[in-house]
């Protein structure tokens, strides 16, 4: 994590007790790795663990109805509720070929990795959260929910977009009592495992890394900035508004992508 542009908040999450689902890599370690360095207390989720996971790692598949309750009963039991949500698991493995090649169990299988963990996580941990009259919650979207691809990722763009509206709607019945539900939705992140997908993109077509990055960026329609994110600027957003200096922000979301989207 490049912490050289991070601000300076080395306090700003004591106390406070944040899930991070899907945190082990990617996107969701950065994020993990922000909560820690902000003075939190993380528990993070994953199928699998990894070797610098601790006895703050539930392992569970989310993306099942037990693994969601497994993390629900572990979060009451032994942290006695959840102060910051951060709904970041999720993706697509869906093969290309449009619409057709999209069967039911694949359009499922996108529901349940990337909008069933929400509902049924929310669903458990809200009422602790709404007995107390705070909290916050951000929900891991994407830009694709606006600007959808159909050759491989239909289905994962569409239950993005659910998730958005879900969020969208949860904001407005629990804004009210005290809980802030936020979307942030990414562009292209350039993680490790985006980064050896690249590098076979460069060793299929015989060209190098440089050329095939610009490739997929085409393919994404171009990216202004002339870059993905780094996965240590999309935690920094999401620190930001899981903070009391985003303290009126709820119900809103948060594009950060490079200027991928190229719409108001």
């Amino acid at each position: 994590m490049n912490t050289s542009t991070i601000s300076s908040h080395a306090n700003e999450f004591a106390g406070k007790r944040v899930l991070v689902t899907g945190g082990t890599k990617g996107a969701g370690k950065a994020i993990a790795d922000r909560f820690r360095l902000g003075g939190a207390t993380v528990i993070i989720t994953a199928r699998s663990p990894t070797q610098e996971t601790d006895n703050h790692f539930i392992q569970a598949d989310v993306s099942t109805a037990e693994g969601t309750t497994k993390v629900i009963n572990e979060i009451l039991s032994r942290f006695h509720g959840i102060d910051i949500i951060i709904h970041n698991v999720g993706g697509s493995s869906a093969p290309s070929g449009g619409f057709i090649t999209v069967t039911d169990e694949i359009w499922q299988q996108n529901i349940n990795e990337n909008l069933f963990p929400a509902v049924r996580l929310d669903r458990g941990l809200l009422p602790s959260m709404i007995e107390r009259g705070s909290g916050v919650i951000i929900h891991i979207s994407s830009i694709q929910g606006r600007l959808p691809l159909y050759d491989s990722t239909l289905a994962y763009a569409a239950a993005k977009a659910a998730l958005t509206n879900y969020s969208k709607a949860l904001s407005n019945e629990v804004s009210p009592k005290g809980i802030r539900a936020v979307t942030v939705s990414p562009g292209f992140i350039e993680t490790d495992a985006a980064t050896r997908m690249i590098q076979r993109m460069a060793d299929k077509d015989k060209s190098d890394y440089t050329v095939a990055r610009q490739k997929l960026m085409d393919m994404l329609g171009g990216i202004p900035l002339g870059r993905p994110n780094r996965p240590d600027e999309v935690a920094e957003l999401v620190a930001f508004l899981a903070s009391d200096r985003a303290s009126a922000i709820t119900g809103s979301e948060f594009v950060i992508d490079g200027g991928t989207i190229p719409t108001v």
